[in-house]
């Protein structure tokens, strides 16, 4: 697997993306991104789990159910999310589908829609409708980084990655972009991303492929316990390369480099946290099963008293405990051990089995001051293990949300 330089969601062959600035958000700033592929493509996605679901999820997942093998674009807006709009909202998002079908020639049925912003907005549709014609006049596979910053919120820069994988039957190429800064949560998923490849993949294994590349990346970030209304991660192949991914072989290296781009883009993702300026890898094992650390991290790294330690490089590493002793999950405290580090390596050991090691306070909040780093939780009740990554909670998070909409 070799990473491409400034490669996107466009550098598959047969991909091509168009971009407009319709006033949407602030005026002058992409807010319009179209993605289309040259032949159809096989689809998958996985969506947001929240009860209050926005309307271009809504659109999508029938859209799916009815075509999952001639999907031939994405379109896309920033500024408003269409989410809790009623029927109005309903049909704003069919719109969408229509202009961008009478725009490139093909069915409003092999077109999907994904919408971020603010909630509870009705779409400004004469806006929307000519920013989709404008950005599908300028298609190009050169746009693929300009697709990218066109579905950001608050995002500070745009996220797209490409990687391509040697298979027995010749060489394939993924590519992807993500927006996502604040409402991450895991929760399948936590934000919006869009996959493409031109590798050859039935729908079933693609829907396959995608939610275990999901559940080992987007599934294991948080930045503020919130999931959105919006969540959407869109998987597309059109096999373009004539490269069939069927054999095991070909299976098992697609699928771990599609892991690897979606978690390449999940830690940008957490990087690029409102008002972050900690990156902070939790793994958590010995416990009863992987759920269970699973349940055990997450609870950790949504902690608001450990979020803001991390903003303090405070090495409180009581409230550390105290988030895991609520989690839900069995343990005895006296067999629990913490380590921190900034590498790979358990570089400090601040408990074991349940008690304060002779350690240096000025070591420890050394580690925490860094802007990138590790803790190590072990339970010492079984061999599940977990691993999730997380921000710090900062005052430039809080000022961020006071005033998101004005």
């Amino acid at each position: 697997m070799n990473w491409i330089n400034e490669g996107s969601t466009t550098t598959p062959a047969g991909f091509w993306a168009g971009t407009a600035a319709c006033a949407i958000k602030k005026p002058g700033l992409l807010d319009v991104a179209l993605l289309y592929s040259e032949v159809d493509c096989t689809a998958a996605a996985v969506f947001t789990k929240n009860r209050v679901v926005a309307a271009p999820v809504i659109v999508d997942r029938q859209t799916l159910e009815a075509n999952r093998e001639r999907i031939r674009a994405i379109v896309a807006n920033s500024g408003n999310a269409n989410a809790s709009t009623g029927k109005p909202g309903l049909e704003n998002a069919r719109q969408m589908q229509t202009v961008t079908a009478r725009a490139l020639g093909c069915d409003a049925g092999q077109v999907l829609v994904l919408s971020t912003g603010v909630i509870g907005v009705q779409l400004p549709m004469e806006k929307v409708s000519a920013g989709i014609r404008e950005a599908s006049n300028n298609l190009s596979p050169e746009q693929g980084s300009s697709a990218a910053r066109a579905i950001m919120t608050t995002d500070t820069h745009a996220k797209y990655r490409a990687v391509k994988v040697r298979l027995p039957g010749g060489e394939v190429t993924i590519g992807g972009m993500a927006k996502g800064a604040g409402m991450i949560h895991p929760n399948m998923a936590t934000l919006l991303g869009v996959f493409t490849t031109d590798a050859r993949i039935a729908p079933e294994r693609l829907d396959q492929m995608l939610r275990t590349a999901v559940d080992q990346s987007f599934n294991r970030i948080t930045v503020d316990g919130d999931t959105s209304t919006n969540d959407t991660v869109i998987l597309l192949a059109n096999g373009k390369s004539q490269v069939p991914v069927v054999d095991q072989d070909s299976l098992a290296k697609f699928q771990a480099a599609l892991t690897d781009i979606c978690l390449a883009l999940a830690h940008m993702i957490v990087r690029d946290g409102e008002g972050a300026g900690k990156f902070v890898e939790i793994q958590v094992c010995g416990a009863p099963d992987d759920a269970a650390a699973h349940q055990v991290a997450t609870t950790i790294a949504t902690s608001p008293l450990v979020k803001t330690a991390f903003a303090g490089s405070d090495a409180n590493w009581g409230r550390i405990l105290a988030a895991a002793g609520r989690a839900g999950v069995d343990f005895d405290q006296d067999q629990a051990a913490l380590w921190i580090g900034v590498q790979t390596a358990k570089e400090l050991q601040l408990v074991n089995h349940g008690t304060p090691v002779n350690y240096l306070e000025v070591d420890a909040s050394k580690i925490f001051s860094e802007p990138e780093f590790k803790i190590w939780l072990d339970l010492g009740n079984g061999a599940g293990a977990s691993t999730i990554w997380t921000s710090d909670l900062t005052h430039e998070y809080v000022s961020i949300n006071a005033d998101y909409r004005t």
